[in-house]
């Protein structure tokens, strides 16, 4: 991100928010050439249209894997779009999945098509999320409260239960929590909750699946410029976003995706319940 751009928003009428209106626009495409890390392999990419989710699916198919997003709703088919266009270049096999990761039906639809087409799941990366700006816990309403707790924690349980009976020894399951899991973030009190119960899940499931060979881990990034941070931060948080980091500045979402492959791949193999951290040198516990 460049910070002498002036400070962008976009107006809250549907999360996550589109990458193609950002100025500056995400870095997302990968920064080397492919070695065949997941050639052969079938990944499932939850939030995939944009930010990190886009940048994991261009270097997965990079990599060699069949590609299968799932987006949200109207309002994300454009990023979609240009997503399946990058993965196409890439050589991979792809489709987009339009849906609600809240609904149950949806997950199962998802997996049963992606099934259908390739014959099989390798990897499951579950990135869709929602945040919203408040700065009281008062102002978090019900309805806002049980959207990003559906969105988040409950999206991850859906597609993970609709995938795991095809999950077989070797697979990865991958979850997208956040620094706010570990240090908290004031006027995402809702969000910063979500993440924490998602690293839980990674650590508790983990357990659970090590003996059938299948690893389970998370990712924890910092400030990324994703469509999320326009679309629902001030545009003064926008403008100075990421830079009370130690690295000075927010990351790319072509930063954290290669976290993501290194779980997917056999470079991960002796990893399950562990959580990376690409966050331009937070240090967080845990």
């Amino acid at each position: 991100m460049n910070k002498t751009s002036p400070p962008e928003r976009q107006e809250k009428t549907h999360q996550p928010g589109s990458e193609d209106a950002m100025h500056p626009a995400p870095d997302y495409m990968p920064r080397f050439s492919g070695s065949g890390r997941l050639s052969g392999k079938t990944a499932i990419i939850t939030g995939g249209d944009s930010g990190i989710g886009r940048a994991t699916a261009v270097l997965f198919a990079r990599e060699g894997a069949n590609v299968a997003i799932l987006y949200g709703d109207d309002n994300e088919t454009e990023d979609a779009e240009e997503t399946l266009d990058r993965l196409r270049e890439e050589g991979a096999k792809c489709f987009a999945f339009k849906g609600d990761v809240a609904d149950r039906s949806i997950a199962q639809k998802l997996i049963a098509d992606a099934l259908d087409r390739f014959g099989g799941i390798d990897v499951v990366v579950n990135n869709a999320a929602e945040q919203h700006y408040q700065e009281d816990l008062t102002d978090i309403t019900e309805d806002q409260l049980t959207r990003t707790f559906r969105t988040n924690v409950f999206g991850s349980f859906y597609v993970t239960q609709a995938a795991l009976p095809h999950l077989r020894q070797g697979a990865s399951i991958i979850c997208t929590t956040s620094v706010t899991a570990y240090r908290g973030q004031p006027t995402l009190i809702d969000y910063s909750s979500t993440k924490g119960a998602l690293l839980a899940f990674v650590r508790a499931l983990s357990a659970n699946l090590a003996s059938k060979g299948i690893r389970v881990n998370g990712v924890a990034p910092g400030p990324i410029w994703t469509p999320l941070i326009p679309a629902s931060f001030p545009a003064e948080k926008v403008e100075s976003f990421g830079t009370d980091t130690p690295m000075g500045r927010p990351g790319q979402p072509n930063e954290v995706a290669p976290a993501l492959l290194f779980l997917a791949c056999e470079d991960g193999s002796y990893f399950t319940g562990q959580v990376l951290h690409p966050n331009g040198g937070d240090i967080v516990g845990g």
